[in-house]
């Protein structure tokens, strides 16, 4: 039989898991620190306190995305285990330009950032709809959903999870899903636009639930969290009801014009609600 003083001693080996969100972790996008496509973000996650970095894959340049360089994808995979950080998303930042609603080409970018993802050995490709690129109508809604339902087998067959950003309401969001009905494909949820757009963030998050939504977007304009507009702690509730399990990604400004610091302080912010 173990001692009490074993016992004590194992338990305080044993990680800090909070009560509120276990199952949620916190990274940031290259580009909060000001290091898009940079390998160096790694580091600065690390130091911040940080579990995790989301990968730009970089506009178009000769045609090829900046990650389709396998000499930075090794760097990214070397910083990554160096800093013991997660590379825990990619993000296809050219579908700003090129739709995937109505752009064949997009698809094949979205192809390429399948491969890229995998030999970077992360999880999800973050998909985006904003701007003209934004899906206005039932129509396009069904558009993207076909170009999905066409994607996504390659997306299983590399392990890979397409996450689609946008948006949408939970209901319209919903029905994407239910059309594309691909275990590779979920919903990423995030928060600042969702509060934007007047969506009561919480009751979505429970609408949406556990199993489709793959991870989350922190953020809340030019302010600091918990200085804004988008209420952090009735969120949070939400992921800790629906049992998510993953990262959320700091997609934050940086008010001082110094953006490791100003990160740092979000993070701490947002360890004080959990």
């Amino acid at each position: 039989m173990l001692s009490r003083r074993t016992l004590l001693s194992c338990a305080a080996a044993l990680p800090l898991v909070s009560a509120k969100t276990p199952g949620l972790r916190f990274g940031v996008m290259d580009g909060v620190l000001k290091k898009t496509s940079d390998p160096d973000a790694c580091a600065i996650a690390r130091r911040i306190g940080l579990e995790g970095v989301q990968v730009t894959l970089g506009r178009p340049k000769d045609g090829r995305l900046a990650l389709e360089d396998p000499e930075l994808q090794a760097r990214w995979v070397a910083a990554s285990k160096a800093a013991g950080i997660r590379l825990d998303a990619t993000y296809i930042d050219v579908l700003h330009d090129e739709c995937l609603k109505d752009n064949a080409q997009a698809r094949d970018r979205v192809r390429k950032g399948i491969e890229i993802t995998r030999k970077l050995n992360a999880p999800i490709l973050m998909t985006v709809f904003f701007g003209e690129c934004a899906i206005q109508n039932r129509a396009e809604a069904d558009a993207v959903a076909g170009a999905f339902r066409e994607l996504a087998p390659e997306a299983e067959a590399a392990g890979v999870i397409l996450g689609f950003e946008n948006m949408l309401d939970a209901e319209d969001n919903l029905r994407v899903y239910d059309r594309v009905a691909s275990r590779a494909f979920k919903i990423y949820y995030d928060v600042g636009n969702s509060t934007t757009r007047g969506y009561d963030v919480p009751n979505e998050i429970r609408q949406l639930g556990r199993d489709r939504i793959c991870q989350f977007h922190f953020k809340d304009g030019r302010s600091y969290l918990g200085q804004g507009k988008v209420s952090y702690p009735p969120i949070l509730d939400a992921i800790r009801e629906i049992g998510f399990s993953g990262f959320a990604n700091l997609e934050t400004s940086s008010p001082s014009g110094d953006p490791e610091a100003d990160t740092r302080k979000n993070l701490s912010y947002l360890k004080t609600l959990i």
